[in-house]
């Protein structure tokens, strides 16, 4: 998940949820480096699933992201929203309005999962720019496992996140670059890689910032 990255710099008493809870409330949604109109090269990885409107699809990271408003619109019933910021959810919440109600808000730590860990299996992970802010081998394995334990036998994995020749930074915290190769081998041999495709994504100020989009899904045995 920047705003504009020169005003997003790491405080020496660096808490990281305070930085994400500061940057929502810094930046209006269309303000934050990360903010995209449309989120069509996700939703087009999720609608190449062919998973039915009423499957159960987590967005994880999701922030304030337009995602939720356009699977919504796209006709899909079970949405889970999940983040790390209190206020990016609010955000997010106050936006939809009544359409808030058709959507679980789920505020929690995805590398010190508490209330991720209570929900029932899903359908679809989608993340988009989350991944890429783990850094520690634990934390990569905690989001893993978590991937593993959520997502049911034929389910799918959508992730989007900086490719190795994307930005070094964002937001002003270091990334984990990744290119398809690395998805797979964390993902394991239980999910298959149905799609995957490079993009470039613009920022608000004109920044390009290169992607790798992934799709996979669990093989059922």
């Amino acid at each position: 998940m920047t705003s504009n990255e020169n005003d997003c710099k790491t405080p020496e008493d660096f808490n990281l949820k305070n930085h994400w809870d500061k940057a929502y409330t810094k930046n209006s949604t269309e303000n934050l480096g990360w903010y995209e109109e449309s989120a069509k090269e996700s939703i087009d990885l999720i609608e190449k699933s062919g998973l039915s409107k009423d499957a159960s699809i987590l967005n994880v990271g999701v922030g304030s992201s337009v995602i939720i408003d356009e699977l919504l619109e796209q006709g899909y019933t079970n949405l889970i929203a999940n983040d790390f910021s209190e206020k990016a959810l609010k955000d997010l919440k106050v936006r939809l309005n009544k359409k808030a109600s058709n959507v679980s808000f789920v505020l929690d730590d995805l590398t010190k999962p508490t209330k991720l860990l209570e929900l029932p299996q899903i359908d679809m992970w989608n993340d988009r720019a989350v991944l890429h802010f783990f850094l520690k081998e634990e934390e990569q394995n905690t989001y893993f496992n978590l991937v593993k334990q959520l997502v049911k036998a034929n389910g799918f994995v959508v992730i989007a996140v900086f490719a190795v020749d994307g930005a070094e930074k964002c937001c002003g915290l270091p990334l984990q670059r990744y290119d398809v190769t690395m998805l797979q081998d964390k993902l394991g041999e239980d999910f298959e890689l149905k799609e995957s495709f490079n993009h470039v994504f613009t920022n608000p100020y004109g920044g390009e910032r290169p992607y790798i989009y992934a799709l996979f899904q669990r093989k059922s045995y």
